[in-house]
């Protein structure tokens, strides 16, 4: 019996151009940090490595330990202090970036049919590189309230990244779930299916695939939302 479902953002809840997005992030960040004496081309190369280093995270820190880490490493001069100056980028500049994500009435819509399910509690499974702050606000972009969440994985609170399975088996610990309990849905064959390697169930969104190449579908339930609204009836959810 499934008792938590777990939601990718980006793709899934959240339909945006990845590398749009990711180009006027680094720019956004960037132009910020300038204000505080930073070079942002250094500060997107950091920014980069740090992620790096949290997706290859073997669970001994929290993401974000590791994170600050390999900035800072770039900033010998600088130190965690000045951690606050980011916090306000997220906290003031962030939402600059909202036009580049896109409204999916039906995403909203399986959102809220799962939230009004009673005893059924919801995760926002998004890799966790970014702070808690960014998480919520990229989720709001897409008209979906964070309270409807039971858990948010952010880098303040996550030792792994997808796609390793570390990641889904700590948040089946954290919220004090059996990974049999858990249905993960993702629009990344890789990253998202590798809940299945920590005994989750796997819905792959085909809308916006990633990684599909290679990728049996038909070893997995998948399709569009009509598909999933359908997987979902299956399930008595």
């Amino acid at each position: 019996m499934i008792k938590v479902v777990l939601f990718d953002m980006d793709g899934t809840l959240v339909p945006m151009d990845q590398d749009v997005f990711t180009r006027q992030y680094f720019t956004a960040l960037g132009a910020h940090a300038a204000k505080y004496g930073y070079q942002p081309r250094a500060v997107v190369s950091a920014v980069a490595q740090g992620a790096t280093d949290m997706v290859e995270n073997d669970g001994k820190k929290l993401n974000n330990d590791v994170f600050w880490a390999a900035f800072f490493k770039a900033f010998p001069d600088r130190d965690r202090s000045e951690e606050k100056i980011f916090d306000e980028f997220y906290e003031t500049s962030f939402d600059g970036l909202k036009s580049v994500a896109q409204v999916n009435p039906d995403a909203k819509a399986v959102v809220e049919r799962l939230a009004a399910k009673s005893g059924l509690r919801l995760v926002l499974a998004s890799n966790p590189v970014f702070p808690r702050i960014a998480q919520e606000r990229r989720v709001r972009w897409a008209g979906i309230e964070p309270s409807v969440f039971c858990h948010v994985t952010s880098y303040e609170n996550s030792h792994y990244c997808k796609p390793n399975p570390a990641y889904f088996t700590e948040i089946a610990e954290v919220i004090n779930a059996r990974p049999d309990e858990c249905l993960m849905i993702g629009n990344d064959a890789v990253e998202d299916g590798a809940a299945i390697a920590a005994g989750f169930k796997f819905f792959l969104l085909t809308d916006g695939l990633l990684h599909g190449d290679g990728f049996d579908l038909n070893a997995v339930p998948h399709g569009g939302y009509i598909e999933l609204n359908a997987y979902l009836d299956e399930l008595g959810l």
